[in-house]
């Protein structure tokens, strides 16, 4: 074994082309931190301070407190501490007698903390400097605003048909060739057409719903040229009116109603003749069914350029070139009075924001100006920079700029609160030539705000796309990443939570408030993050990707510190943190790789592959874990095998189960959304955070998560209590190092069957245990006294549960439990891209980047008692009596009947299912903890499932041990089935032909099967009417099935009337 990777074949090569990382700070400004109040003369102070301080002659080993230690930094490493350097207390000490005050005194620790970038528990003045200066150009960044263009040149593409012209004939293809030239197009997206106008005084509607366009209608006569299009609808209700309007060159405005543009824009009459309808202008009453059309005479005395309509004040705005009527702003009823701007040499485009109450123009001169919308007299602000005429404008809302584009191919970008331009960019049109002037249309833009947030900017016969930032949502789905997330962690020491998705972007939160700190974009350029861990300083981040590269990050300001080689393309699914520098990797490449960063000039760090074991772990390791007091590692692989190494000898000091010889990787895997794909053929599967396996029965589960209950390894008799809990296929199995035997119990822990636990966490007295499953659902544990004693070692019992919540609506990939202020809180993470925070209850306190921020000592400010999708979760108190009653009846009945003691064991467990069916309503699964509550949002409906079999099991123990139920619940399941047969009995089987299905209800339309038809047989001495008698007609047994029950003749009709 070489003792480190050989560099060949540009082991770099995969930093060097993927995407840079982008760091961006945010700005917390609702509360003040420490740094952002000191001012230069307190600078000034500190410094002198720092130059006077002469530090006691005494090692630092002895200088360091125990707090020190407990927040993660190391001792001077014996070494006597220079002049001028300051330990947290004589720091504290000195900013306290600076400030006079003892108000930041909370603050003082977290930012000694921050500076201490060498982790030795000292401070100088250079790094006290040097903190301080990385934070003030992280701010000046943050302030000045950035704009919203993603890249310095637009994507452009020639366009050759743009346009047409000719005569009327159809010019071959589906194109339709004019008599004269268009003049505008306007999109109708609820009807799927399109409509444009011509300067033959006419408006031709195409139908592009298929793949084949073609023109349905043409509306003509009109009595003069519509030079400026605009179409409305509502977008919440398609199917109500719509608007269709339009400027001229006379200066009027036509508004055409489509009162039902689904029914259809016009009446269509039956015809044989071929193309479209052709619609008379003058004949539009018509179509009064469908359409009503009103126009507004001589508004300007120029052509009209522009027009748009403001659904929300019913507001029409027009522009033109003329000097005395530029813009006007008028109500459609014309009852309220018109807003008309007089600019100088007109103007040729104009933008209007309601949000804002803002409407910027642009005309013949080269300046943009900003207008208040009630405000005719003068404007805002006018911008310059342009040097020829202003051709279009658009207000881009989410990030609060103005685009403005000029006739010499000049895009500049303007920032609307601070009036500065923010960028000025010369779009390369190929057809741009120095000393010619540039062909523009009337409409050179087109903002697309929403997604795919980009901008269209048009030049003769070529076509630029730019893409636009999307700035923070308002309005939509808030979430804490645009994708699913992979881990989160929490960091003590900074009091903060660090999330990381599968678009290769990580984020930092404030614990405290739910505030965002630090975003680090593109981390491994567009790899999944699959794996992330903190540094022992927790000052450091480690992330690894799925194509197997691993970075260290700094946490104050988000720089990339260390790029440590990848040993091969392969999914990297654990770092492990090891005293003075030391790091372990593990992951799809089936080996345990070294790394060493502790020198801080070394960003590229080479993989040290010397592991004295070698290789042993045949199948790619998925889990893995360390106990700092033993000096223990575990790791666990996707075929099973479970082996503990100590760090010492990097040799395997126990097998806690071993690979079986015919083992294969499982077949199939199946994640959250019930999708399969197979893992044959791929080069590189996707990432198996998000999935929930599946094997068939008689092979070993794979090993999804490993946890080390540190505070027992630090007991006394760790050797004989289990100290390893393991996830498998959703067992949760508990493991000792030594002693005669390992295996200390284990139990089905979801819900559900066929599901996984991906999420494991303890608190540092390893008296209660967090789960998160692939449901979604968050269980918590007592484990105070659980596996303690000397049981059976098959025994499938399970600690008390003392909570159970769906937290999530996807699949949960990390739990962690935190302490703040004295009290216990959880943070989860899941693949329905939210991070939540919770009480160790299950109170819900909100999810990092909603819009409110919280406190965590007001639990006023809590989200509590809902839920992250905005319900009620809280039971009422009538409620959780009758629980409690129920949960009492069964414990009194369990305890009185005499049953196994499999049946009384798990009469005493936690989580108990009941099913109840009352009346017609649905099968219920609801949750009864010791305690008698009901715990909220039930998983299970309908029949009870069984868990899987237990993965620990030989495949000759193929039967795994039935969970017996109480002796209640078991009648009444009894019952309910004999009840639910005799009803199939009764009524037969149920056509599914015939059902229904709208939203999530089943509407039958013949839900149970008629009866067959029985005979009848007539009584003998069956009495007869006069006129039956008449027509000599007799009582027999051939006569029955011909007697006439009824008949029209006159002759019965009148011996029915004298009987």
């Amino acid at each position: 074994m070489s003792a480190t990777r050989n560099c060949k074949n540009r082991p770099w090569k995969v930093y060097e082309e993927e995407i840079p990382s982008s760091i961006r700070c945010f700005n917390q400004q609702q509360h003040v931190r420490l740094e952002e109040e000191l001012q230069l003369d307190h600078l000034l102070l500190l410094r002198e301070a720092f130059a006077n301080h002469m530090p006691v002659d005494v090692g630092s080993q002895q200088r360091v407190g125990g707090s020190e230690l407990a927040c993660g930094r190391r001792p001077g490493r014996g070494s006597r501490r220079q002049a001028g350097s300051m330990s947290l207390e004589e720091f504290q000490a000195a900013l306290r007698a600076m400030l006079g005050s003892e108000r930041w005194e909370s603050q003082t620790e977290l930012l000694f903390n921050k500076v201490d970038t060498s982790c030795d528990g000292y401070v100088d003045w250079d790094e006290f400097c040097t903190y301080m200066l990385l934070q003030y150009r992280e701010k000046d960044r943050t302030v000045q605003p950035r704009d919203a263009l993603l890249s310095p040149q637009p994507l452009i593409r020639h366009c050759p048909y743009n346009k047409l012209s000719g005569d009327s004939s159809d010019g071959g293809g589906n194109r339709r060739r004019f008599r004269h030239w268009t003049t505008d197009a306007v999109y109708m997206p609820n009807v799927h057409k399109i409509a444009v106008a011509t300067t033959s005084r006419d408006i031709h509607f195409f139908d592009i719903s298929t793949g084949n366009l073609f023109e349905e209608f043409y509306l003509f006569g009109m009595n003069n040229v519509p030079t400026s299009l605009c179409y409305w609808y509502d977008t919440k209700s398609p199917g109500r009116r719509s608007l269709l309007l339009w400027g001229d060159d006379e200066g009027s405005v036509g508004l055409l109603w489509f009162l039902q543009p689904h029914a259809g824009l016009f009446e269509t009459p039956f015809s044989d003749e071929n193309g479209p309808q052709r619609v008379f202008m003058q004949d539009i009453s018509v179509h009064s069914r469908l359409v009503s059309y009103q126009v507004i005479h001589k508004i300007h005395q120029e052509p009209i350029n522009r027009i748009t309509y403001e659904p929300h004040t019913d507001l029409i705005i027009t522009s033109s070139g003329s000097a005395t009527t530029s813009v006007v702003i008028m109500d459609v009823s014309l009852k309220k009075p018109c807003y008309i701007w007089k600019i100088k040499k007109g103007v040729k485009c104009f933008d209007f924001c309601k949000s804002l109450n803002l409407l910027v123009t642009g005309g013949m001169d080269p300046s943009v100006r900003l207008w208040n919308q009630y405000v005719t007299s003068r404007p805002v602000a006018v911008l310059h920079g342009h040097h020829t005429t202003v051709l279009d404008v658009a207000i881009y809302e989410p990030l609060g700029q103005i685009f403005s584009y000029s006739m010499d191919a000049v895009l500049k970008i303007w920032d609307i609160s601070s009036q500065r331009c923010l960028r000025t960019l010369l779009l390369k049109f190929p057809c741009v030539q120095a000393g010619h002037a540039l062909e523009h249309g009337n409409f050179p833009f087109l903002l697309l705000s929403a997604a795919p947030h980009v901008l269209l900017v048009s030049c003769r016969d070529y076509l630029g796309l730019l893409h636009l930032q999307q700035g923070d949502p308002k309005g939509g789905q808030l979430l804490t990443h645009n994708a699913p997330l992979s881990s989160a962690l929490y960091n003590p020491l900074l009091k903060q939570v660090v999330t990381g998705c599968d678009d290769s972007s990580v984020a930092v939160w404030d614990v405290e408030t739910g505030e965002k700190y630090l975003q680090l974009s593109n981390a491994h350029g567009q790899e999944e993050i699959t794996c992330m861990a903190f540094d022992t300083s927790q000052r450091r981040l480690i992330t690894g990707a799925r194509n197997g590269t691993i970075k260290v990050w700094s946490l104050l300001n988000g720089h990339n510190l260390h790029k440590l080689e990848a040993v091969a393309e392969a999914e990297v699914t654990g770092v492990i943190s090891l005293h003075d520098d030391k790091l372990l990797a593990v992951g799809w490449s089936q080996q345990i790789s070294q790394y060493n960063i502790t020198n801080p000039n070394n960003t590229y760090v080479q993989a040290d592959l010397s592991w004295k074991s070698g290789q042993l772990h045949k199948d790619d390791i998925l889990a893995v874990d360390h106990c700092p007091a033993q000096r223990l590692l575990a790791t666990g692989s996707a075929d099973g095998e479970l082996i503990i190494w100590t760090l010492d000898t990097q040799r395997p000091l126990q097998y806690l189960r071993k690979a079986l010889s015919t083992s294969t990787r499982p077949g199939l895997a199946e994640d959250a959304l019930g999708e399969t794909g197979a893992v044959a053929g791929l080069a590189r599967p996707s990432s198996h955070h998000h999935r929930r396996h599946t094997w068939e029965e008689g092979k070993q589960a794979p090993v999804d998560r490993l946890l080390f209950l540190q505070r027992r390894a630090q007991g006394s008799e760790w050797r004989s209590r289990p100290l390893l809990v393991s996830s498998e296929a959703g067992w949760l199995c508990w493991w000792s190092i030594a002693g005669p035997r390992h295996r200390h119990g284990h139990f089905y822990a979801p819900e559900k069957g066929d599901e996984s636990m991906l999420g494991l966490s303890s608190d540092q007295e390893n008296r209660i245990l967090v789960s998160g499953d692939t449901a979604g659902s968050i269980q918590v544990w007592d484990i105070s006294q659980f596996a303690l004693g000397l049981g059976d070692e098959s025994a499938q019992d399970c600690p008390p549960l003392l909570h159970r919540w769906r937290g999530h609506e996807s699949t949960v990939v990390s739990v962690e439990l935190l302490v703040f202020s004295a009290q216990l809180f959880l943070v989860s993470a899941s693949a329905d891209r939210r991070a939540c925070l919770w009480t160790c209850d299950g109170h819900y306190v909100g999810f990092f980047g909603q819009e409110q921020r919280w406190s965590l000592c007001d639990p006023t400010t809590y989200q509590h008692p809902r839920n992250p999708c905005g319900q009620e979760t809280e039971d009422t108190e009538e409620e959780k009596e009758k629980e409690e009653e129920r949960e009492a009846d069964v414990k009194s009945q369990s305890q009185d009947s005499e049953g196994t003691s499999d049946q009384t064991r798990s009469g005493q467990r936690a989580g108990l299912t009941v099913w109840t069916n009352e009346g017609h309503e649905e099968d219920k699964s609801q949750q009864l903890t010791d305690s008698g509550q009901l715990l909220p949002l039930p998983l299970v409906t309908g029949e009870p499932q069984s868990p899987p079999p237990d993965p620990l099991d030989s495949p000759a123990k193929a039967e795994h041990t039935k969970i017996a139920l109480g002796l209640q619940v078991e009648k009444d399941m009894q019952r309910k089935a004999a009840a639910r047969q005799q009803r199939r009995l009764a009524f037969g089987d149920i056509d599914a032909s015939k059902l229904s299905l709208m939203a999530s209800v089943c509407t039958p339309f013949q839900a149970l099967s008629m009866p067959e038809c029985q005979e009848v047989r007539l009584p003998s001495d069956l009495p007869m009417r006069p006129w039956m008698m008449r027509q000599g007609l007799k009582v027999r047994e051939a006569d029955r099935m011909l007697l006439p029950l009824t008949s029209n003749s006159p002759e019965a009709n009148q011996g029915g009337d004298k009987a």
